[in-house]
């Protein structure tokens, strides 16, 4: 291996060693030790975070533009490193991870133009009406600001796009926030280099060394003194529903309670229509094979239940599904706890109530297979544990008796990330039927293709309502997401010498 870790935390710039060591747990080469975060040093870095603050909010767009295509270029030179760790450490594919590295030079480009736009700032201005009767109006015009230093959770399935400088970060420095990140155990040396990428930007540029820190590894008491620290004013989180909800209590029971942005996983209903599934039901069932199996079913959007009209037609469907699926052989998973809780998954599927299986295979240790399962309708709505995800490659598949329990099946839906219609035009009716259920259920609803991934992109929606994340108004991906570490502030009746650049003229 070309890139060697030197293991240490990034505090404001500074590498900083600790006592309380780990060892990586990489899927092929060398594993390496590295420091292992503390609540002090959670600590020291949101001082510098604070402290950086002010004048980080204060420069201009021009300037948080430069930075983030700073970041992506610092990222672009050492990206054979980063392919090569990130794949020792995640067992991801080459391919795989060049495109995310990709994807998050991407959104941080994608950023830096959006900012420079101004649309964001959602200026508004009042005009004094001082002859106004019965009372006079002042002068009043708006615009959002930074809220403060932002916590940023690397997650596990997404070393980089979801990570130190993935969507979060990205969001947060383009909208002037300094950014705490607490990388995630299962990649640390990616998470290293990557921090490595943005301390040099900032180095470049001559820039507060306090708006960016990694905390590398450590206990459970590392994220809780983080998401506690008065000094952080926001979060950003995508993981299990278990961790994210408990760090969500701990910010709403803070003297001052801040927002948990948690993205928190979701089963991804797709619904095949019964002129779909009689058109194309083998196509179908073939691309949801595909899309299930796809990162191993690492992905957020794995659609993971699939809800189709009982009869002959399902029956095609199924058998293209099973004979997909029987194809895929048995990969790595990001870890072995990752692995460990697909398999109780798998256990706990299989063992519910009128559940038949149609595809089991064997998986040990961080390897994992396709299983394929169905339920009816009643049973899976009589058993509310049917609906909990899986993370990883299992698919579900729910028979319906006629349209008007297919809806009851997705009124049943708990919140989602997506849904997803595969429809051909005799659907239209049924499809109309169902999408004001759906769009109450999930944040993204999509006609045909598969949800697996997301676009990065101005009118992307990664969200929805509780449990696939803790805000329902907000997205973690694309241009939309800069809202969450933003706030209104309006200035009334105060002198152009005084207001931000970007107001003055508005």
């Amino acid at each position: 291996m070309t890139y060697i870790p030197h293991g240490h935390h990034r505090i404001a710039g500074k590498r900083v060693d600790s006592e309380e060591r780990f060892f990586s747990a990489p899927t092929t080469g060398s594993a390496f030790d590295f420091s292992a975060g503390s609540p002090e040093l959670v600590a020291e870095a949101c001082a510098a975070a604070q402290e950086a603050f002010a004048g980080f909010a204060a420069t201009s767009r021009e300037h948080r533009a430069k930075l983030l295509e700073t970041i992506a270029d610092e990222i672009d030179v050492r990206g054979d490193q980063i392919t090569e760790i990130g794949s020792a450490e995640t067992g991801l594919p080459t391919g795989r991870l060049q495109g995310e590295r990709g994807r998050t030079i991407g959104q941080l480009r994608l950023f830096a133009a959006h900012i420079l736009a101004g649309e964001y700032l959602d200026r508004r201005h009042d005009t004094a009406l001082p002859d106004r009767q019965p009372l006079p109006r002042p002068d009043l015009r708006m615009m959002q600001r930074p809220v403060g230093p932002v916590a940023v959770f690397g997650a596990s399935n997404f070393p980089l796009a979801f990570s130190v400088a993935g969507g979060d970060t990205a969001a947060a420095l383009a909208a002037g926030c300094p950014v705490v990140v607490k990388g995630h155990g299962a990649h640390p040396g990616t998470s290293e280099i990557i921090g490595d990428a943005i301390v040099a930007a900032l180095e470049k540029l001559g820039m507060d060394a306090g708006i960016f820190s990694l905390v590398q590894g450590g206990s459970r008491a590392v994220g809780e003194a983080l998401v506690t620290d008065p000094r952080i004013k926001a979060v950003g989180f995508t993981g299990s529903l278990t961790g994210g909800r408990a760090l969500f209590n701990l910010c709403a029971a803070r003297p001052e309670p801040i927002p948990f942005f948690g993205e928190l996983g979701s089963v991804n209903p797709m619904f095949v229509l019964p002129q779909a599934a009689s058109a194309r039901g083998a196509e179908i069932g073939d691309g949801w094979a595909g899309s299930l199996t796809m990162g191993v079913g690492q992905f957020c959007t794995n659609p993971g239940i699939a809800i189709v009209l009982d009869g002959p037609d399902a029956d095609t469907f199924v058998q293209s599904a099973t004979d997909g699926l029987s194809s895929i052989e048995a990969q790595t998973m990001l870890t072995d706890g990752i692995a460990d809780a697909y398999r109780s998954g798998v256990h706990r599927v299989s063992e519910g109530a009128g559940v038949k299986s149609l595809l089991s295979t064997s998986c040990e240790g961080r390897n994992a297979a396709p299983y394929l399962f169905e339920v009816s309708a009643s049973d899976w709505m009589a058993n509310e544990e049917l609906s909990e995800e899986v993370f990883g490659p299992l698919g579900l598949v729910i028979r319906v008796k006629d349209a008007a329990q297919m809806k009851e099946v997705a009124k049943s839906f708990k919140g989602q990330l997506t849904a997803t219609l595969q429809m051909d035009d005799g659907d239209i009716d049924l499809a109309r039927d169902l999408l004001p259920v759906l769009e109450r259920m999930a944040g993204r609803v999509m006609a045909n293709g598969f949800p697996t991934g997301v676009e990065v992109s101005d009118a992307m929606v990664h969200g929805g309502p509780y449990p696939a994340s803790t805000n329902f108004g907000a997205t973690s991906v694309g241009t939309l997401s800069i809202r969450r570490f933003l706030r209104p502030v309006c200035y009334q009746n105060l002198p152009k010498a005084l207001l931000p650049r970007d107001l003055v003229n508005v």
